[in-house]
């Protein structure tokens, strides 16, 4: 405690000093934690998205997670077949390890109304059998569920998302109420839990219906069948997943050594492309970071060793009355390191503050990146003792005598 005390009295007494050689310091970290805690903010939006599907589930489409590699690629994609009802119900035959197995069918940009009213012209509009709701962790609030006789008997029943109730039946109780799409007439059973929003985009402003009802208004092939499955657990998920894909290529007669003319999306496929995209940024923003610390490195040793020479006195009578080697070394080192330690912490706390702003625009959740806060200190002590060593073995080096004749 007495080597740190000395070593804050040295760096108040040259206060410009001092902040100019940490300056590099807080650029080195502010990049790293400010850029960490953007992408965690993103991380931990995106993953609460993503996590729409049910645990344990994942989603066979026409479409890859994610498209790349042209106009070519995506022509391929485009050009699969879709996936058809039959070949849902054909799986459902086929795939007895799984838990829940359901279809859904969107069409989007539609407008529903109910009396004067209307919604805006942006409502997703999906038919589904009964087994979406569970993998989609889509819950009744009120109302009811429909089951396998509503979608038998072709019924024109919806269940609405908050968004629709708020902007239909704003002080009415929508259950049991008409409303239209399309010139279709659907009745309100049930009225879906809140979903809440990602990145200032609501998800809760959908409409669910009976997949044949559904199909009725639309058509049979008016676009491909996602098809949602579960497993009963996560021992099992990947076996899951391994019998479906097999059996959906069977279903489609994909020959062998061919690719899959399908898609499995899954919450963690999302997240590994989202980690594949962010983790350009992320290493960008450490080699600027890695190059403010050597630079700052640098400027601390540089510091150090006229700390020294100026100190040429100090050191000697300190040597004089008892001092001893490592006494002086532990002296420069702990002020090399104070000086670090002092930057960090301006750097985590502009850092924190500066990453949590700028992702407050995308109406994400403050996040603190505790693993990459605690890099940044460890990256601190490691400047301050590397780039300290060596002022501080020339101070202990010093001849007492010499060091007291010193002017």
């Amino acid at each position: 405690m007495e080597l740190f005390k000395v070593a804050l009295s040295s760096l108040k007494s040259n206060k410009l000093r001092s902040a100019l050689t940490i300056l590099g310091i807080v650029v080195g970290i502010f990049s790293i934690i400010s850029t960490s805690t953007v992408i965690r903010m993103l991380q931990n939006s995106i993953e609460s998205g993503v996590s729409q599907l049910g645990k344990n589930t994942f989603q066979i489409q026409k479409w890859d997670v994610v498209v790349g590699g042209g106009h070519e690629a995506r022509s391929r994609y485009r050009n699969r077949r879709d996936i058809s009802i039959e070949e849902y119900y054909r799986l459902r035959e086929v795939l007895k390890d799984a838990q829940y197995i359901g279809a859904e069918q969107w069409t989007f940009a539609r407008t529903f109304s109910y009396g004067s009213k209307k919604t805006n012209p942006n409502v997703m509009f999906c038919g589904c059998t009964p087994e979406a709701l569970p993998n989609n962790q889509w819950y009744v609030e009120s109302g009811r569920e429909f089951n396998y006789n509503d979608v038998e008997h072709y019924q024109n029943y919806a269940l609405i998302g908050i968004d629709i109730a708020n902007a239909l039946f704003e002080y009415e109780d929508p259950i049991g109420k008409e409303i239209k799409v399309d010139n279709h007439k659907l009745k309100v059973i049930g009225l879906l839990e809140k979903q809440g929003g990602l990145f200032g985009m609501s998800r809760d402003n959908f409409v669910l219906m009976p997949i044949t009802a559904f199909q009725n208004f639309y058509g049979r092939r008016s676009r491909s069948i996602n098809i949602t499955v579960s497993s009963f657990d996560q021992a099992s998920y990947d076996d899951t997943i391994e019998k479906a894909v097999g059996a959906m290529r069977l279903i489609r007669k994909v020959k062998p050594g061919e690719q899959n003319d399908f898609g499995i999306f899954s919450n963690q496929s999302i997240l590994e492309q989202i980690d594949g995209i962010t983790s350009g940024v992320r290493v960008g923003a450490i080699v600027i970071a890695a190059i403010a610390l050597l630079a700052a490195g640098i400027g601390i040793m540089n510091i150090m060793l006229v700390s020294v020479t100026e100190r040429t006195k100090e050191i000697g009578l300190r040597k004089s009355v008892g001092a001893k080697k490592s006494n002086i070394l532990n002296q420069f080192i702990i002020e090399a390191v104070s000086l670090c330690i002092l930057g960090g912490v301006f750097g985590i706390l502009l850092g924190l503050a500066a990453g949590n702003f700028a992702g407050s625009f995308l109406n994400a959740a403050a996040a603190f990146p505790m693993d990459w806060i605690s890099i940044g200190v460890g990256l601190c002590i490691l400047i301050g003792v590397s780039f300290g060593t060596y002022p501080a073995y020339k101070a202990a080096n010093l001849d007492p005598i010499e060091a007291l004749r010193y002017d």
